[in-house]
């Protein structure tokens, strides 16, 4: 029952090829930090890899055969790719299923106000955060701004080396004993979590000839807002119609003094989504339709236009199905309840720091390979989809013959606490599905950690899924 480190298993061509995708995915990592981001660069992968919009095609009048190759996005945050594969849908697809939101905090939509000579910008934390980790740490802001008249103006701020960065200041150590008595859940409250974005107010120069009755008397936040107009061309009033988050700065690095690790912000679930696409991409005809499903919102329960709970999966795989001339209600049925998946999502890896947290037969490690979760939920397993015996065995099948490393787990203690993946929403539809990604150190937090084993072993076990044959493993 005792895993192997998958260090162990590569011979000098695996490690050069591990170096390839790890490198690929810091990049990927980096360079998509919010949801709009992670979809849109999605997108332009998938066409390097002649991928085509589905909307483009029905506008074409075509049809869709095997070896074709779609994708379709819903409100710019939801990316859904398909590969046409060989049988009919009818009898199922292969999906691979991840998320690309991440914990963060949201601007709200009346941000800007001046105090104590700053301009600060208010936020609603987004996800699940231990609020006390942001607060003293760089921050860029990325996001777009949406004008009256339907025009958008994109912004990052804070990754380029000379760009500035914002942040959330904390409490001296000479001046916090009243602190420090505090519990961790309120050592920083949700509402104190302002980002100073500025200190200089307008000059009397910039200000002479005016009213006095008329001049500013919020200097700051008006120097501020004066920029926005000069850089952006946007008023204060944009700030109604924005999505603009702040998250933190700084590229994915190499962690470790052996250079095993990946440090980034965003791994959850980004590291599953990359992976994923990866593999898809890399992918040959397959048997059976395969696709990616790049999804919002599940950091806040799925919920909303862009989360696994809205009905556009569904709604797109019926298109689909149409294109390629097998669509009723009844064979949408078969398709989703036939279907297998893996709800690719990350899980916690063993710390040696808090052992205690852990029950060590049971718990993922670093190094061992990609993470499967039968079941996730809380305490008594509830709020989990709980993946059926003949549905592992596959696996393991599957996952044996192509040589992958890999591993099972649990998050935590059965009553330490829990959590919940998109698995149990496609369970609905009666297909198999289990949880399955990479173990992470930090999970939650500003800069998370992963091992580069198992981010390649990951990439190495969605190739294998995708070309699995479920009758014949029957």
């Amino acid at each position: 029952m005792e895993r192997k480190n998958a260090w162990n298993t590569y011979d000098g061509k695996e490690l050069r090829r591990l170096a390839e995708v790890t490198e690929d995915y810091k990049r990927f990592l980096s360079e998509a930090k919010t949801e709009r981001e992670c979809a849109a660069l999605a997108v332009k992968m998938a066409e390097k890899k002649g991928y085509r919009s589905l909307e483009a095609i029905q506008k074409e009048g075509r049809t869709l055969r095997a070896g074709d190759k779609v994708y379709a996005v819903h409100k710019k945050k939801l990316v859904v790719l398909y590969y046409m594969g060989e049988r009919t849908m009818e009898e199922g697809l292969n999906i691979l299923g991840a998320h690309i939101d991440s914990p963060r905090l949201d601007l709200k939509q009346n941000p800007l106000y001046e105090e104590g000579e700053m301009a600060l910008l208010d936020t609603h934390y987004y996800g699940g955060i231990k609020k006390y980790q942001w607060a003293a740490i760089p921050l860029a802001l990325h996001g777009v701004i949406v004008k009256k008249d339907g025009t958008s103006v994109e912004l990052s701020v804070g990754e380029r080396p000379e760009d500035p960065v914002v942040g959330i200041s904390d409490l001296l150590i000479h001046l916090s004993a009243e602190q420090m008595q505090k519990k961790a859940a309120v050592v920083v409250e949700g509402e104190n979590l302002n980002i100073i974005a500025g200190s200089r107010p307008l000059s009397d120069v910039e200000t002479d000839g005016e009213d006095p009755e008329k001049k500013e008397k919020e200097k700051i936040k008006a120097a501020l807002l004066k920029l926005l107009k000069e850089r952006y061309g946007v008023e204060e009033e944009d700030f109604l119609s924005a999505e603009l988050e702040a998250v933190p700065a700084g590229p994915a690095r190499d962690f470790g003094l052996d250079g095993s690790m990946v440090m980034g912000y965003g791994q959850d679930d980004r590291i599953c989504a990359f992976t994923s696409l990866l593999a898809f991409l890399e992918a040959e005809t397959p048997l059976y339709t395969s696709v990616c499903l790049l999804t919002d919102k599940e950091e806040i329960g799925s919920m909303g236009a862009t989360g696994m709970q809205s009905r556009y999966f569904e709604n797109i795989t019926a298109e689909v199905m149409e294109l390629a001339g097998g669509y009723s209600e009844l064979a949408l049925k078969r398709c989703l309840q036939r279907s297998h998946m893996l709800s690719s999502d990350v899980s916690a890896a063993f710390d040696p720091n808090y052992a205690s947290a852990f029950e060590k037969k049971n718990a993922a490690y670093l190094g061992r390979g990609m993470v499967f979760n039968k079941y996730t939920g809380s305490r008594g397993k509830s709020g989990s989809n709980d993946a059926c015996a003949e549905y592992m065995g596959a696996l393991r099948r599957i996952m044996d013959g192509a040589g992958v490393c890999w591993q099972t787990a649990e998050l935590g203690k059965v009553d330490q606490g829990g959590g919940g993946t998109i698995a149990y929403i496609t369970a609905n539809y009666g297909m198999d599905v289990i949880d399955s990604g990479v173990a992470l150190l930090n999970m939650h937090s500003p800069w998370e950690v992963s091992s580069k084993a198992d981010i390649y072993e990951a990439y190495k076990g969605y190739r294998a899924f995708l070309q699995a044959g479920w009758q014949e493993e029957a």
